[in-house]
């Protein structure tokens, strides 16, 4: 088994290649946890909450502070420690198709099995918004209208989805090129 790993700040990529090696190429993206933010969340928490509580027990203010406080901490807590994302898988297999499994917090794992055959192209695009920049890996298949997404929830970095896009080039057939310019038009 050939293993390899690229680490970057929010993320972790590992390519695992099952021998014979051209069977089955895994490709992951595992999001990575970031303890300092959890802590500063916690501490926002207890001094909401510390607070609304002295609001309430000291000043007669009305309840509702203090009820409108409970659920902003806990609306907090979930986006914070239930990620709702722990990875994504890309699982190729030249002969058959393309898995994608989308691993989540709670233990559910969302698979997508897409046949080989209807594979026309593996796209990366460059997606701009009026606030960020990110890079996307998609697939045009055969009969569809609109792009599939390998990558649903995560934002990996460009270099992680370079191999993944390569690997997925070679099992549907597809030419491999970054960039076009006039001449190819």
């Amino acid at each position: 088994m050939v293993e390899l790993s690229t680490t970057s700040r929010g993320y972790t990529y590992i390519h695992d290649c099952k021998l014979p090696c051209k069977a089955i190429d895994t490709h992951h993206i595992i999001v990575r946890k970031s303890n300092r933010k959890r802590l500063m969340v916690c501490l926002l928490g207890f001094v909401l909450l510390a607070y609304a509580s002295f609001l309430f027990l000291l000043k007669d203010i009305s309840i509702t502070i203090l009820l409108w406080s409970f659920l902003l901490v806990a609306i907090l807590v979930k986006f914070l420690f239930l990620m709702p994302v722990a990875k994504e898988s890309v699982i190729v297999m030249p002969a058959f198709g393309v898995q994608l499994e989308t691993h989540y917090m709670s233990g559910r794992i969302d698979r997508r099995f897409i046949p080989i055959g209807k594979i026309l192209k593996p796209v990366l695009l460059e997606c701009v918004t009026p606030v960020t920049c990110y890079w996307s890996l998609s697939l045009i298949l055969h009969g569809e209208t609109e792009l599939t997404l390998v990558f649903k929830e995560l934002r990996s970095p460009v270099k992680m989805l370079v191999p993944i896009w390569k690997a997925l080039c070679s099992a549907s057939g597809s030419k491999e090129n970054l960039g076009t310019s006039a001449e190819d038009g």
